[in-house]
């Protein structure tokens, strides 16, 4: 089967689309022929090599790419109650892996995957693992609000991240309000979060979904929580701030309902363009120029 993956980090350039041996599912796992697969900005990371000079990686050969995908299940193996035909969604984590969700099929444990439910295609479902549990994650750090006032500011509230943690949010309590670019507001009321352009200190919370880091830590009141999503840069803590970073990982029953409310209309389903693997160089050049919303998504 083919999969896209580099030898040496430099880019879009090392990228290449390689044959590799399929591969029987053990106990407890499942092959999937994948549909679709969702292009990250971590990908553009692994592939220029940010995970590498900090030792996060260390495969001799190959390094695979990709997190997120939806597929079909085509083979299972001993102790999994999954049929062949279910059609899945699901997550692979971890820097350090000669594999990953850019490729034609991929073995997975049963327990990181859910079921895609009727009325979500595999494409739309593709774009919701990675994001989705990062936000639901990063929602879980900053548990419940206090008081029916508490004000939590989602910065980057337009992207993929954030979008989902200004929706989440809300089933907690919290009173969100997206820090976002003008031409958002739309979008980001439309998640029923209040908008703004520039913020000022003073928030009970902030989710840091564009990773402002410091810049965002300074915008929560003394006592207050904040919440990153880069586990390597975790700002210090200051002024009394509860300071914690998501590590998001595979969580197969979290995802069935992120899944479930993304079909309901009550999640976004985000897809910029539909590309063939073959020219996931070209996606990942244009993802760095910025300014994307949605996913690109891969189809092999």
């Amino acid at each position: 089967m083919s999969a896209a993956t580099f030898r040496t980090p430099s880019g879009p350039d090392s990228i290449e689309i390689i044959d590799v041996p399929v591969v029987e599912p053990g106990p407890g796992e499942v092959r999937v022929e994948i549909a679709a697969a969702a292009v990250n900005p971590v990908d553009l990371a692994v592939a220029r090599g940010l995970f590498h000079s900090m030792g996060l990686v260390d495969q001799p050969e190959r390094t695979g790419l990709g997190w997120d995908f939806a597929g079909t299940v085509v083979a299972t193996g001993t102790g999994v109650d999954l049929a062949v035909g279910t059609r899945v969604a699901g997550l692979v984590d971890g820097f350090d892996r000669d594999f990953g969700t850019y490729a034609e099929q991929l073995i997975v444990r049963a327990c990181d995957i859910a079921v895609v439910p009727d009325g979500l295609d595999l494409v739309a479902a593709a774009t919701v693992p990675l994001n989705g549990l990062a936000a639901a994650q990063i929602v879980d750090l900053l548990g419940d609000a206090s008081s029916d006032g508490d004000r939590l500011l989602v910065t980057g509230a337009a992207g993929a991240v954030g979008g989902y943690v200004a929706s989440l949010a809300q089933d907690r309590g919290w009173q969100v309000t997206g820090l976002a670019r003008a031409e958002d507001e739309e979008f980001v009321r439309g998640l029923g979060a209040e908008f703004t352009t520039h913020a000022q200190p003073g928030w009970d919370a902030v989710a840091d979904g564009a990773a402002l880091q410091e810049q965002a830590l300074a915008l929560v009141r003394d006592g207050g929580t904040f919440v990153g999503v880069q586990p390597s840069a975790k700002p210090a803590a200051e002024r009394g701030i509860t300071v914690d970073v998501v590590v998001t990982h595979p969580d197969g029953a979290r995802l069935g309902d992120l899944l479930a409310r993304t079909v309901s209309g009550e999640l976004p389903a985000r897809v910029h363009a539909v590309v063939p693997l073959d020219q996931v160089a070209k996606v990942h050049r244009a993802m760095a120029k910025g300014g994307v919303r949605g996913r690109y998504v891969l189809e092999p």
